[in-house]
């Protein structure tokens, strides 16, 4: 029997790492963990952050790094377990191809309040979809409840309406708070496409202009077809601006220890 995890037992969260001792939208992550920490039950030592930034000079690189333009070189997952133990453990990222991928439907995995929506231990539900999809000859899974989108299985998915406005699934419903569409939404927002939540169906999905996903390591990716179905125009205005965000914050959002301070006194 798979072992049992306690989801409350840690919180952590997942940030480009460029080999050496910066980190990508650091404040932005390290926000939100002290969020879900305090969701979760979980105490975060003062001087938590820079612990993680200390233990990056242990870190052994894991493998080449990403050569993608629009992609972190490496991935680091950061974060604390409830005995305090804290952890750095680093990852490589895969290369994405320039084509759209597809996607299939899976059930989200249910978890009671106040796990849902957080950065929590339990993360092998999200680990296994991806799995799946990949056995059934997609690239990744989006996970729905009770008919409604939720998340994807290690990404968050955003799509464009015909009323002109970019969707993502509602924290309240259980999807986690993005740091990458925070970290793409001014520059939506500054091209004309208005970003909000909502309760995203099936349905929606399809009669949907576009559809993109984005997540620390995959950058932004552009959705062509669930479950071999299309879905709208696959690199259209919504991926062109999410894309050239992201491009921005790739070239200008890395931030040494000293660089973390010096935006939390400000």
């Amino acid at each position: 029997m798979p072992e049992v995890v306690d989801p409350r037992s840690e919180v952590w969260s997942a940030m480009g790492w460029d080999g050496n001792d910066s980190l990508m939208a650091a404040d932005m992550h390290f926000d939100r963990i002290q969020r879900h920490a305090e969701i979760l039950g979980i105490d975060i030592p003062h001087d938590f952050v820079i612990k993680v930034y200390s233990m990056l000079d242990d870190v052994e690189k894991p493998g080449e790094a990403n050569p993608s333009s629009d992609q972190a070189p490496f991935l680091i997952a950061a974060g604390i377990r409830k005995n305090g133990e804290i952890f750095v453990n680093p990852y490589v990222i895969s290369t994405y191809p320039e084509d759209s991928l597809s996607a299939i439907s899976l059930t989200a995995p249910n978890w009671n309040q106040p796990v849902r929506g957080t950065k929590h231990a339990d993360w092998e539900p999200h680990r296994e979809a991806r799995k799946i999809a990949i056995e059934n000859g997609a690239d990744i899974a989006l996970l729905f409840e009770n008919g409604n989108l939720v998340d994807g299985d290690r990404c968050a998915p955003l799509l464009l309406d015909h009323d002109g406005v970019a969707y993502h699934p509602k924290h309240s419903d259980g999807a986690l708070d993005s740091v990458t569409i925070e970290q793409i939404r001014l520059g939506l927002e500054s091209s004309g496409i208005p970003v909000r939540s909502a309760k995203i169906t099936l349905n929606m999905i399809l009669r949907s202009s576009e559809m993109i996903v984005c997540g620390s390591g995959m950058g932004i990716r552009a959705i062509g077809t669930i479950d071999g179905r299309k879905i709208g125009d696959a690199k259209g205005k919504l991926f062109h601006s999410a894309h050239e965000s992201w491009l921005y914050r790739i070239n200008n959002a890395w931030m040494n220890l000293e660089e973390w301070r010096e935006a939390n006194e400000n």
